[in-house]
């Protein structure tokens, strides 16, 4: 302990002697610990910690497999059927994310909520703060209008009133009961929802199509295993349980099945890109701690003297390397705690630009493991950055270095600072190449055509007055013609259209069918699919989708006249190839009255830029909106999108929008605001998060590595200066000079690179699920990149080159 004592002191009077270098140590591992940690906290937060609920390992996700959708929707009266006859699952409930239109306290909005079984809080161990939970049979259709609201509710609009049970709470115009409240602490996100504040018995859905067995209605599934059951067990079970069903119920059941996923691995993936960023920042961390020692090589020109001195007076190897290693483990601690307060940071700042989908972003921190990890890479930092040093400088040769002007260790100094910077660029070239892949791929995405044109497009949703919720057909009809005759008369619009289906890049809908002149096929998996748009007339102006054949809706299609509609050219192709499809009818469930085919218009991209070609769903169809049947249009007030095109300004255009809206009703509430290009921005939200940290930890390992070159380069043209002098007064000149240093830096950064190409073309390939259009050896890439690197070790390299060019030759030998 005492000669630790003494080795601490003596390392802090080093740093204070040299406070510069010494400030650009601790900075630079700072910056690297800093990043690893930063990131190991998302990794720890999504990955590594269990899910926040009792046994979660027992927890699986329930989905529906069906024609087109391996992981599909689940009708209600299959998964009562799931509950009924499984054999492995103590329990299973249902869940179905939605809105609703709060009124009567205060002003009238939109508060997110979820219908869910009678089981679904007692499956995650939520006991309410107050109250209770769903009782069973509570959620059967036809029970008592109940309710459960999250404790933020209860805050922002009782004021935390203490008599909240009993009290009534109205939702899209219908009264329920308030029974419970469910703590804040509890956050179920499948793909990142926002927090629920209201949760309704599944039964109190007013859907007529809930009992529906192939109606998926975006139902999800959760269930909890036995104890001691593993999840090939539930899967084997279910298949049973299925078998029966598609036997009991063909028509509705032929070709389904049961997905059974453990819930974790459905909420977070397995983590893939996470792991591969993580891996990147450590590349970072590692040339940070070769570029350290690098600069301690430096350092230690000027301590060669001490060394030998110690040595001749007794001191062994062991005693040097210690002390040696005792300052580079004190830098490493300072440097960790510095880089422990830029990862706080550094993780609000991931967190701001991570996908906005992430799931479990609120288990994301500084934790016990993410503060162990910070220390242990702060220590292997310290190793990794002291250790080299420490044994070129534990073995002098004293009778050398004892001599003035003695260089023994120069010459093994400069090959190993040599072997540093081929190290560092190596790393960079890597770096650069992901980065490099990530920006092509995203120019690629970009460059696609969606199929509409999302220029001064805004989505926002609308949600009628409560007394419209219980107005007939034709008064709702009316008033979404109002809103949208008052949003058509707003100054600088274009076009505007109610959609009640699917929505590009966002919610989807589907429909089956099957073509007039065919016999009606005997299942719904043996019917015609397409996802289908609900939409009125002014709806392919607003979104900018071409019209290829016939034409589009008009205000003449409307409830009262023959059932039309428009298909798009992927559906012709696949249901009427080399004809045609004009004047051709379809049918579909429930009334099969026949539709007419009066148009064609160019493919939209539903599914994503990069995915929607890999999609067996993608014929696509338009319905009008006032000709779905009155018991359809009877939901519609309680929540439906509207397209706007305007040349005005996004934020104007929503204030002019609230502003009709207040107008109609103050209790009509405007949701959700949205542009179309924030929505493809969204759409690429996880390949711009790659780029982005990718691009950072490029261009962080490119000045690491500069920096590198620069100091062996300095350090070279101090160490030649003798040999510089002698070459000009031997008749050499300036360019010479020049061209020597340069050719030196040159032959490390060839080196450097093709080292890194090498390791490049082996670890891209572990991106090629996250590229698109480029391949994970794209050849552009893997020229530009090296070109771009070897520039940078140049230009590094230039300036201490261009000192050498003015030794005087005179002074140079004299000083010798």
């Amino acid at each position: 302990m005492t000669g630790l004592s003494q080795d601490l002191r003596y390392a802090i009077r080093q740093f204070l002697k040299t406070p510069g270098l010494t400030a650009v140590v601790v900075i630079t591992i700072a910056l690297g610990v800093g990043a690893n940690t930063a990131l190991f906290s998302v990794v720890n937060g999504l990955l590594l910690n269990p899910l926040p609920y009792p046994q979660p390992d027992q927890l699986v996700a329930l989905r529906e497999s069906k024609a087109n959708f391996e992981y599909g929707s689940i009708p209600y009266p299959n998964f009562r059927d799931w509950q009924k006859d499984n054999r492995t699952f103590s329990s299973m409930a249902v869940w179905r994310n939605s809105a609703f239109s709060l009124t009567g306290k205060g002003e009238a909005e939109q508060v997110s909520g979820q219908f869910v079984s009678s089981d679904f809080f007692s499956i995650f161990g939520v006991k309410p703060l107050v109250g209770r939970a769903i009782a069973p049979g509570e959620d059967e259709i036809g029970a008592a209008p109940i309710a459960l609201i999250s404790e933020g509710l209860w805050r922002r609009k009782f004021e935390f009133a203490p008599e909240i049970l009993g009290k009534g709470i109205t939702l899209d115009g219908d009264a329920y009961t308030i029974v419970g409240v469910i703590p804040a602490t509890f956050h179920f996100s499948m793909g990142g929802s926002p927090a629920r504040e209201v949760f309704l018995p599944i039964g109190q859905w007013q859907n007529n199509l809930l009992t529906t067995r192939t109606a998926g209605l975006g139902i999800n599934g959760i269930g909890r295993l036995k104890p001691g059951v593993t999840i090939e067990q539930a899967r084997a079970d279910m298949s049973t349980v299925t078998n029966n069903l598609a036997a009991a119920f063909p028509d509705a059941n032929k070709g389904t099945g049961a997905k059974l996923i453990p819930l974790k691995q459905w909420m977070v993936g397995d983590g893939s890109l996470l792991l591969l960023l993580l891996a990147s920042v450590g590349f970072v961390l590692l040339i940070a701690c070769v570029n350290v020692a690098n600069l301690l090589l430096a350092r230690s020109t000027g301590r060669t003297r001490e060394f030998a001195v110690r040595a001749a007076l007794g001191a062994s190897r062991r005693r040097v390397v210690r002390q040696l290693l005792t300052e580079s483990l004190l830098l490493a601690g300072i440097s960790g705690t510095l880089g422990l307060l830029l990862a706080a940071w550094g993780t609000r700042a991931a967190l701001s630009i991570l996908p906005a989908a992430l799931p479990r972003a609120e288990d994301i921190g500084l934790d016990t493991r993410v503060l162990l990890f910070t220390l242990a890479i702060s220590l292997m930092a310290g190793v990794l950055f002291g250790l080299v040093p420490a044994l070129k400088m534990s073995k002098p040769n004293v009778q050398e270095t004892l001599k003035e002007g003695g260089r023994s260790l120069s010459g093994g100094r400069h090959r190993m600072q040599g072997v540093f910077v081929v190290a560092e660029l190596a790393m960079a070239l890597v770096l650069l190449a992901g980065s490099g892949l990530m920006i092509r791929t995203l120019a690629r995405l970009w460059s696609i055509d969606p199929g509409f044109n999302p220029q001064n497009v805004m989505t926002v949703g609308l949600s009628l007055p409560p007394s419209m919720m219980a107005a007939s057909p034709d008064a709702i009809r009316a008033a979404f013609r109002e809103f949208d005759n008052r949003i058509a008369a707003i100054p600088g619009v274009q076009a505007v259209s109610q959609t009640w289906g699917a929505l590009p890049l966002g919610d989807d809908d589907e429909r089956t069918f099957w073509l007039e002149g065919q016999p009606k096929p005997a299942t719904q998996n043996d019917m015609g699919w397409a996802i289908d748009y609900i939409v009125e007339p002014g709806y392919l102006k607003a979104m900018g989708i071409p019209l290829q054949k016939g034409r589009f809706f008009t205000d003449q299609d409307n409830e009262r006249s023959p059932q039309v509609i428009v298909i798009d050219d992927v559906f012709a192709r696949k249901f009427f190839p080399n004809q045609d499809p004009i004047g051709k009818r379809i049918l579909w469930d429930p009334s099969a009255v026949p539709a007419e085919i009066v148009g064609v218009v160019g493919h939209v991209k539903q599914w994503g830029l990069d995915s929607d070609d890999n999609w067996k769903l993608r014929a696509q169809l338009y319905i009008p909106c006032l000709q779905m049947p009155d018991n359809f249009v009877a939901r519609q007030p309680s929540g439906s999108m509207v397209i706007v095109r305007s040349d005005k300004a996004g934020t104007g255009l929503l204030h002019s929008i609230r502003h009709v809206s207040q107008q109609m009703s103050n209790e009509q509430v405007i949701f959700s605001p949205q542009s179309m290009e924030s929505i493809i921005a969204d759409s690429l939200a996880e390949r711009r998060f790659s780029m982005i940290l990718l691009g950072t930890f490029a261009a962080l390992a490119v000045l690491l590595a500069s920096v590198g070159i620069y100091g062996v380069i300095s350090y070279v043209v101090g160490q030649r200066t003798h040999e510089i002098g002698i070459r000009m007064a031997l008749g050499a000149r300036r360019p010479d000079i020049l061209r020597l240093i340069l050719a030196g830096a040159g032959r490390l950064a060839f080196i450097g690179v093709a080292v890194g190409l090498v390791s490049a073309l082996g670890l891209t390939r572990l991106m090629a699920n996250l590229l698109y259009g480029v391949g994970p050896r794209d050849p552009l890439t893997f020229i530009a990149v090296p070109a771009i690197l070897i520039s940078v070790a140049l230009l590094a390299s230039y300036l201490p080159a261009r000192r050498a060019t003015k030794v005087d030759p005179i002074t140079a030998l004299r000083y010798e």
